[in-house]
């Protein structure tokens, strides 16, 4: 098991995996905001790709906010893992519901920044995130591409658990995971430097690649 000395490392071994779209004129890399786009943003510069971001917001227990009982995306899209989500009451449900959407509307409209929404339409997507660990959000992200427009959606991580890689294997066309671990630790556990991706290294890093 490797640990990477930070996102943009993780990037550079995830990248050595994605050769083989060097040279496809209708790949675009997606950065799941806010961790994944340092990731993407190496992968992209490799592949020789557009960099953008997909915006997705896992939906946390109210108590333990890390436990994912589902996901949003952009366009009303929402998963949730019914098994999880019979834990909670329908209030707790929508509350939980409302503030990440208004999180989602307020880091879409900072992100984009006046340009116009994804259009996704017979590109190939691909899903970079920094790590892999219920596979909520990136399962919301695969269905967000789809909806998009996408013609090919390419799950792409540095580590992850098994469960999650084999859950989005039959949702994606493509899973690239640089390292499933058999006893799955938090996605920080593989970081040295794992540090909370602001909103203006976001935007940043969206202006640089422009």
């Amino acid at each position: 098991m490797t640990t990477y000395r930070d996102r943009a490392e993780a990037g550079r071994a995830l990248a050595d995996r994605l050769t083989g779209l060097i040279g496809e004129s209708d790949v675009i890399v997606l950065g799941l905001v806010r961790g994944g786009v340092p990731v993407a943003r190496v992968v992209a510069e490799r592949l020789g790709a557009p960099l953008d971001v997909l915006v997705i917001r896992k939906l946390g227990m109210p108590w333990a906010r890390e436990v994912a009982f589902g996901a949003l995306g952009p366009g009303g899209v929402q998963v949730l893992n019914e098994q999880v989500a019979s834990r909670l009451g329908p209030d707790d449900i929508a509350e939980t519901r409302r503030r990440e959407q208004a999180e989602l509307e307020r880091r879409e409209q900072l992100y984009r920044a006046g340009r116009p929404p994804l259009d996704l339409t017979d590109r190939t997507a691909v899903l970079v995130d920094d790590g892999l660990a219920t596979g909520a959000t990136a399962r919301a992200a695969v269905e967000v591409a789809r909806q998009l427009g996408a013609r090919r959606v390419i799950v792409a991580v540095p580590v992850g658990a098994q469960e999650a890689y084999e859950m989005l294997a039959a949702e994606a066309d493509q899973v690239i995971c640089a390292q499933r671990p058999p006893e799955f630790m938090a996605v920080s556990a593989y970081y040295e430097d794992f540090h909370e991706v602001t909103d203006d290294e976001v935007t940043e890093m969206l202006t640089a690649t422009a």
